[in-house]
């Protein structure tokens, strides 16, 4: 195996096998990782583990900070003594995440675990952390104004975190105590399961979005950080400009920040973010990089993005900041898309691995479809938000395919599976780190898409694998991809 030449998977953690109705930190993920150590991976890259917000997506979450309970495994809450045996299985068999139904299928047991939980010196140091306990006080809070966004709760309430003057029932104590010990045994697991996953010679690549939810901790914690009237209203939100896909453009609705404030305080709110996350992942790969350059700032009466205008961010300042305090963090960057040449400067400048997609450079109808292929680079198949690599070869047109499958050809790819054949490609680059979907080493198809951009809702986010055995099936072929690519 090459030291400087990794191969990585991408797979959520909700996408894995459970008896419980979606992958968590439990079994399932720890027979996933013994998986694509026998196949040969170094890196496994995930999605951001933030408390889930609007229509389950995790790049709109109640927090930068807080995990989501989702995921703690009731298998190891059995194994430490918090839980009298193992669970019963989830009742409902489906080949999607039913996220609701989950949740209240596990709630009874994460409270039951909390009743026969005593705090120990781990615990008060892990509460001690200042977001800790806010988190669990914005929850019970939002559950007490029937999970309605912040903004609208009532005046006392929405004001707490400004004035911290109201007193709280005993009942509320007691539920913030319980959303702090869910954080807790969020992160024990997740950090027991990372030691595991590190010890095969495997390195997490964490996920980060650029902006922040109006309807989250951060915003609630940080008003001063944002661009928001006196009523704590967005004056600004953030999206992309029209194009030619959307003439309207995107109307994201995250708040802007105030980088005039941020430079003040020495960035610190980004300091303490990405710091974070360095604690959690191995490698940090930060969303939408091309804000750090320009962003695209849209008045929130504007009921689309037309009315925007680009904006220059101080990306310098704050990689510069940033990489001071944590030399040794490794960042890798999201930079797809139609970008200003500055984008690629600013990257370079710091050295950032960025991104692109293979199938991206094999389609004509692509704007960006020619580019280099360079060392400092993570190639994909494709991410999150692209289609299958069956699903989009099925989509073209004969004449598209026939010059792929030429292609292809010419490189050596001829392997029996379609996916199986652009994955070859992918191991192929000169990248530094080749990424594959799960999705694509199974050969699926756009049934088994993750999400699709500019939707909400149903399906998107609920893929997920029943069990490991036609993974572990093509151990031998993607094994023998990685060694004869030098991988």
């Amino acid at each position: 195996m090459s030291e400087t030449r990794k191969a990585g998977v991408l797979m959520p953690v909700a996408s894995l096998p459970s008896e419980y109705g979606a992958g968590d930190f439990g079994k399932g993920a720890y027979a996933f990782a013994d998986c694509i150590h026998q196949m040969g991976f170094g890196v496994w890259q995930i999605l951001p583990l933030n408390p889930l917000g609007y229509g389950n997506s995790p790049y709109q979450p109640y927090s930068s900070y807080a995990g989501d309970p989702l995921y703690i495994s009731l298998e190891k809450l059995a194994e430490d003594g918090m839980l009298p045996g193992a669970p019963e299985a989830f009742r409902k068999e489906s080949a999607q995440i039913d996220y609701e139904a989950v949740r209240a299928y596990k709630e009874p047991y994460l409270r039951k675990a909390f009743a026969s939980f005593f705090p120990d010196e781990n615990y008060e140091e892990f509460a001690s952390q200042e977001w800790v306990y806010e988190y669990g006080v914005f929850y019970m809070l939002k559950q007490k104004n029937d999970k309605k966004c912040w903004l609208d709760w009532e005046e006392e309430d929405k004001r707490w975190m400004m004035e911290r003057s109201a007193e709280f029932t005993p009942e509320q104590e007691e539920e913030i105590q319980y959303q702090m010990f869910l954080q807790y045994v969020f992160y024990c697991q997740w950090m027991e399961l990372k030691a595991y996953v590190n010890r095969l010679d495997i390195r997490i690549m964490g996920d980060l979005p650029f902006y922040v939810g109006i309807d989250s901790l951060d915003v609630w914690a940080n008003t001063r950080c944002f661009l928001l009237d006196e009523n704590f209203r967005p004056t600004y939100i953030a999206g992309v400009p029209p194009d030619y896909f959307s003439p309207t453009g995107q109307r994201w609705g995250n708040p802007i920040y105030d980088w005039e404030y941020l430079k003040e305080t020495g960035y610190q709110f980004w300091m303490e973010r990405i710091g974070y996350n360095q604690n959690l992942f191995d490698i940090v790969r930060i969303d939408h990089f091309r804000a750090f350059d320009t962003y695209w700032k849209i008045p929130a009466d504007c009921p689309t993005a037309i009315d925007g205008e680009w904006i220059e961010a101080p990306g310098y300042e704050v990689f510069e900041h940033l990489l001071k305090r944590y030399p040794d963090i490794e960042i890798v960057i999201e930079d797809l898309g139609d970008l200003r040449p500055e984008v690629g400067i600013l990257r370079d400048h710091f050295g950032f691995k960025g991104m692109k997609v293979y199938q991206f450079s094999l389609d004509p109808d692509e704007k960006n479809n020619d580019f280099p292929d360079r060392e400092n680079l993570i190639l994909y198949t494709g991410t999150h938000d692209n289609q299958t690599i069956r699903g989009w070869y099925l989509s073209k047109d004969e004449t598209t395919r026939r010059d792929v499958d030429e292609l292809l050809k010419e490189k050596g790819c001829g392997e029996e599976k379609l996916s199986h054949r652009f994955i070859h490609g992918v191991f192929q680059s000169i990248a530094q780190l080749s990424v594959v979907t799960v999705q694509d080493i199974l050969n699926l198809g756009d049934e088994a898409r993750l999400n699709q951009p500019g939707t909400t809702g149903s399906p998107n986010w609920e893929w997920r694998i029943a069990d490991l055995k036609e993974l572990e099936e093509q151990i031998p072929v993607i094994r023998k991809l990685i060694e004869e690519t030098d991988r």
